[in-house]
């Protein structure tokens, strides 16, 4: 019942800007706790050492805060999972991408640019569709299902373990010459705690859609993609959508020729495919929040 609750109070409220324009979110302080990591640790020598115990430290600080959270009891469980899973937020960030798009090119560049990290000054419709399709997927995963997932596993200790990992991630596991080494384990760490989820979603996106006959499409495309996760809700999501995903895109001013997933999909696209992927991310969140109250009643 606490999952629901939480599901259903995040889809409703999201985040609330009367109140994180007041207070620091949960996410802005996990950043800034590994950006003083980061800047404390990362020099010298032995940096993958170092980051290591960097992420072992936060790791058990996480499930030591999951544990004291959760003593508060179910009231404070619901409140605190439902500020850290993002599918409403996730949900505004995408469709705020298309409702720029409407008003203009720029605006569209402009909203994307806050979802992604790629360079998006010279992108033209169908460059910013498709980046903002790639959010939805591969955050539908990370901001949605997995927390979700960990939740249910390890109740508010497992889902601190994975956001506090995830945040780690998105910030020092680049193959950067100052990362390589030092964000290395939250790298590996982050891919193994959405090993099941990313696979859970793109099975979820191909049954709400009808896509399950074209499976063996999606693991294959799901090959094809840089990240051993991300690749899999990506492939799903452009199977659902008759769409190509992924592809060359230029980061920091450097092309880079990605291969297409499902390249046998449309590759122009448009403000009506950000709105589908978007109709998608609510059909499997509907079918995770009725999942969850057939479990509880069982």
């Amino acid at each position: 019942m606490t999952l629901i609750l939480a599901m259903l109070l995040d889809a409703w409220l999201g985040e609330p800007r009367w109140l994180w324009s007041r207070l620091p979110h949960p996410a802005v302080l996990m950043g800034r706790l590994i950006g003083w990591a980061d800047a404390r640790f990362n020099h010298g020598v032995a940096r993958r050492l170092k980051g290591v115990a960097v992420m072992v430290a936060l790791g058990l600080g996480a499930l030591a805060l999951g544990a004291a959270l959760a003593s508060f009891g179910p009231v404070v469980e619901v409140i605190v999972a439902a500020i850290l899973i993002a599918q409403r937020s996730l949900v505004d960030h995408v469709l705020a991408v298309s409702d720029g798009l409407r008003r203009g090119l720029p605006d569209g560049r402009a909203a994307v640019a806050m979802i992604v990290s790629r360079d998006t000054a010279a992108m033209d419709e169908s460059a910013v569709a498709r980046a903002a399709i790639e959010s939805a997927a591969e955050n539908m995963s990370d901001g949605g299902l997995a927390p979700l997932f960990w939740f249910t596993v390890a109740g508010l200790p497992g889902l601190l373990l994975y956001k506090i990992t995830n945040t780690a991630d998105s910030m020092i596991g680049y193959r950067t010459p100052r990362h390589a080494a030092f964000g290395w384990a939250a790298a590996r760490f982050d891919d193994l705690l959405n090993l099941l989820p990313a696979r859970g979603t793109a099975v979820l996106i191909a049954l709400t859609q009808g896509g399950l006959r074209d499976w063996r499409g999606i693991v294959a495309d799901a090959g094809l993609h840089r990240s051993p996760n991300a690749g899999w809700p990506e492939a799903a999501m452009a199977r659902a959508l008759g769409i190509a995903l992924s592809g060359p895109r230029a980061y920091d001013g450097q092309m880079q020729d990605f291969p297409f997933v499902n390249a046998a999909g449309r590759k122009p696209l448009m403000v009506q495919d950000i709105e589908a992927a978007v109709r998608v991310l609510w059909a499997v969140w509907a079918a995770v929040l009725g999942l969850a109250c057939v479990l509880a009643l069982l």
